[in-house]
């Protein structure tokens, strides 16, 4: 399992219930690197997205605490156990974690690979997740030439978890 995910400075991911920023560049990555594959997001992500739905051309995977929730074209779980039993049926690098926060944290311990676009400075947010580059068993394994979008640098990285090699 892989997780993807945007962050600034402080490790932010998001404000007000949506994105940091807009970055060009950045989405179509995300459609790159997800589609064909299998998402995984709570559900305050899937309903942060376009008309609240899920995403094209992907299995969608939602967490929810509500037991009532449904949403057509989707799998919904209502614990992590669930998920995680759930997606055994697929390989390891078939499956994304998507967001938000809360749900970034509960999986990171079961990623193999994070995919982190960096953006070099400090934005309003009120969503964050764990530093990578703060545990110890996260290493930067690639990254790309760094970017710019009206004065934000940021680069794509991948980290690697070195307790599921």
């Amino acid at each position: 399992m892989n997780l993807i995910v945007a962050v600034d400075n402080n490790w932010a991911v998001g404000y007000n219930g949506g994105l940091l920023t807009y970055l060009p560049g950045d989405l179509p990555y995300f459609k790159e690197k997800t589609m064909n594959k299998v998402v995984v997001m709570g559900r305050k992500t899937l309903e942060s997205l376009p008309k609240g739905k899920p995403l094209k051309g992907r299995k969608n995977i939602i967490l929810t605490r509500d037991k009532d929730f449904t949403c057509e074209d989707t799998v919904v779980c209502h614990s992590k156990d669930e998920v995680l039993d759930y997606i055994t049926r697929y390989e390891s690098d078939e499956v994304f974690i998507i967001g938000g926060a809360e749900i970034y944290n509960l999986f990171l311990d079961n990623c193999e690979k994070a995919y982190v676009t960096k953006i070099y400075g400090k934005l309003p947010a009120d969503k964050y997740i764990n530093n990578l580059d703060e545990l110890d068993n996260w290493n930067i394994t690639w990254k790309s030439e760094m970017k710019e979008h009206e004065g934000l640098k940021f680069q794509w990285t991948i980290y690697e978890n070195n307790k599921l090699k």
